[in-house]
């Protein structure tokens, strides 16, 4: 059981609950995740969760949220950073993909995209962290075209392209997670997402 994190009021802080879900879901699959595990876990209540969060629901958008701000802050880092648009594009491809099956963030997506059909707030919340990561890749581009990286395109185009190329990550992503990618390795994803990324935008000449 972990230690109990609380802070000098006696509760435990809402960043070491979504913390201690996205390990859970990580040791143990989304199933195995209720209330009454992660409250044994941090060493509290499963009301004393509830409290916080709501919901089992909330709770899951909670600790996807967290961990989407967390690569929110790696993508700026990355845009930042003195490399070639080329390089950084690849690292892109890298911090979207699922690190292997047992990915929590990927298994929280995929539990996400199940439930948004019949849920109007979870279908807004989806907008708003997928459009984090379209607005960020097209900025890439956009930047690469202009320094001569990537063959010229206008800007309906770069859109177009960054939501292609995004989908298709999204179902190799899925694939991974679901230990569809041969012998359960997320590598050959990568390597299908770099093939696509240099057939959809190509190097200038």
């Amino acid at each position: 059981m972990a230690g109990s994190a609380r802070r000098r009021d006696g509760h435990i802080a809402q960043e070491r609950m979504l913390e201690e879900a996205m390990a859970a879901i990580a040791e143990d699959g989304l199933a195995a995740l209720t209330m009454s595990a992660l409250a044994e876990r941090l060493g509290t209540s499963g009301g004393h969760i509830l409290y916080y969060f709501g919901s089992k629901d909330l709770l899951l958008l909670a600790a996807l949220r967290w961990s989407e701000t967390a690569l929110a802050e790696e993508r700026r880092s990355l845009l930042s950073r003195r490399l070639t648009a080329e390089r950084k594009l690849d690292l892109f491809l890298r911090l979207y993909l699922p690190r292997g099956p047992r990915d929590p963030r990927w298994t929280l997506w995929i539990e996400l995209w199940a439930r948004t059909p019949a849920n109007e707030s979870l279908r807004e919340a989806q907008r708003d962290l997928d459009r984090g990561w379209q607005e960020d890749l097209e900025a890439l581009l956009t930047k690469g075209v202009a320094q001569g990286r990537f063959a010229p395109m206008d800007a309906a185009e770069v859109t177009e392209r960054a939501s292609e190329l995004l989908a298709l990550l999204d179902g190799l992503s899925t694939r991974v997670v679901l230990g569809q990618e041969q012998g359960r390795d997320p590598r050959p994803a990568l390597e299908a997402a770099r093939a696509a990324a240099e057939r959809l935008i190509p190097r200038a000449r």
